[in-house]
């Protein structure tokens, strides 16, 4: 049962380095759902896949080796290799998550206070508020003209770019504020961000404030009532960088769960055409429950399983329940990584280590295993030797000690299908602060697990 350090295995580090090269540069170029969908249907098109949506119109058809995407909102995504078994008998799925914790911009958010302009947010998901504060942050994000018009904002992410930013309390006055305990030291609804204090000369009023927007008209031709029909999301300013004096950690923001919506995507591209049709999901809204249009709750999947068995001349609804029902899932989400500095929230024997390899979470949930996908034995046993015979490293961990707190993924969505799923990842460190930490050996695991997985797992 000893662990072994996945970094003792190679002789060679140059492959883990370039791998991780190329997934630095996919989260910081892509820090909300849309620009993770986007890129991942680019580099999917590089490697031939092509639109279901244009299949369907054209009343073509799919066969093995066939290689095609749907994506539904611009928020979530299904990739899907054409396998040469018959797709009745079940799917290869890797699914991860494309949202991350965040802080989104309130649909009336503009407001000046004693000249200082400010807009008004609206926290997305389980954060450490006062992580948040006195950091460089970027705005990204979509605003759609009552025209249909979309215009794309990006803004503090190159060198050139003004950043935004929440301010604190500072120490010489603080007393009341270190009093309080960490949830209430900075509140909700004081996360507002700055974004800018020189007075118009041609308001009588709101001087700065109409500063600002006659900047954003010169520049997105965005007027104050576009806010209402606007996506924005604002995120920490700033690329992915390697962290300590070896280069072996990449810190960055999103690793949760991109990290694994990374490694999935590329194990399914550069996979050859397999026997059981492989499947990279990624979804949105994972991080406030999964739900909504876009989230692993809705119908996205399923009814585009049902698209792909019609286009191969295969559809009825009890083929469809049975290719669900049939397949095999990793629950591709990331894990607690050990930090040395708290060694007290983790049971060491079942715990994730950073450098040891994809983890596998058998349950997660919280206390008595509430809210769970608790993997069966018998799925475990195929994983693991797929992995073995593939010499990938691995290990098995818990989401801290018992009672300690909990946390949850997409499995248990999935698994009401009836089919196999268990929850598989990277060891993040600092999940859900602004900047994460991962090791380089176990994203690149990640990747080489995911694509035995894909092969060799029925």
């Amino acid at each position: 049962m000893e662990k072994k350090i996945a970094w003792s295995k190679y002789e060679d580090l140059k492959p883990v380095f370039d791998f991780n090269e190329n997934y630095k540069k996919f989260i910081s170029d892509c820090k909300t759902e849309r620009e993770c969908v986007i890129e991942a249907i680019k580099l999917a098109e590089t490697k031939g896949y092509k639109n279901l949506n244009d299949v369907i119109a054209s009343n073509g058809t799919l066969q093995a080796g066939d290689k095609v995407y749907a994506a539904h909102m611009g928020k979530t995504l299904a990739l899907y290799h054409i396998g040469s078994d018959p797709i009745e008998k079940g799917l290869n799925i890797l699914g991860a998550h494309i949202d991350s914790p965040r802080i989104d911009i309130k649909q009336n958010p503009l407001y000046e206070d004693h000249d200082l302009v400010l807009l008004d947010t609206h926290y997305y998901g389980g954060i450490k508020k006062y992580q948040w504060v006195t950091l460089p942050l970027a705005l990204h994000g979509v605003v759609v003209k009552k025209d249909g018009t979309v215009i794309n904002v990006v803004v503090g992410e190159e060198d050139t770019d003004p950043v935004l930013g929440i301010s604190d309390l500072l120490i010489h006055l603080s007393a009341d504020q270190m009093s309080k305990n960490a949830a209430k030291v900075i509140e909700g609804e004081d996360l507002n961000v700055t974004v800018g204090s020189i007075p118009s000369k041609n308001a009588e009023k709101e001087k700065s404030k109409q500063y600002i927007l006659d900047l954003l008209k010169e520049k997105y031709n965005i007027e104050e009532e576009d806010f209402r029909t606007a996506e924005l999301e604002i995120v920490p300013a700033g690329k992915a960088r390697d962290l300590g004096l070896d280069r072996s950690l990449v810190m960055g923001y999103g690793h949760d769960d991109r990290v694994c919506a990374y490694t999935s995507l590329l194990a399914l591209l550069d996979s050859e055409t397999p026997e059981r049709t492989a499947v990279c999901l990624l979804t949105d809204k994972e991080e406030v429950g999964s739900i909504g249009a876009t989230g692993a709750h809705s119908k996205f999947f399923e009814n585009s399983v049902a698209e792909i068995m019609n286009c191969m001349g295969e559809y009825s609804e009890l083929k469809v329940r049975r290719c669900l029902f049939n397949s095999c899932m990793l629950s591709s989400d990331v894990s607690a990584g050990f930090d040395p500095n708290y060694p007290g929230v983790n049971e060491l024997k079942n715990t994730a280590f950073l450098g040891y390899g994809l983890c596998f979470n058998k349950f997660t949930g919280s206390r008595g295993k509430g809210g769970s996908n608790d993997a069966n034995p018998e799925y475990l046993a195929r994983v693991f030797k797929a992995l073995e015979d593939a010499e990938v490293s691995y290990q098995t961990n818990e989401l801290g000690r018992v009672d300690q707190g909990g946390g949850g993924t997409i499995a248990y969505i999935s698994a009401q299908y009836g089919m196999e799923v268990v929850d598989a990842g990277v060891a993040v460190q600092n999940m859900h602060a602004p900047w994460e930490v991962v090791s380089k050996v176990d994203v690149y695991e990640a990747y080489l697990g995911y694509k035995a997985f894909i092969k060799s797992v029925k």
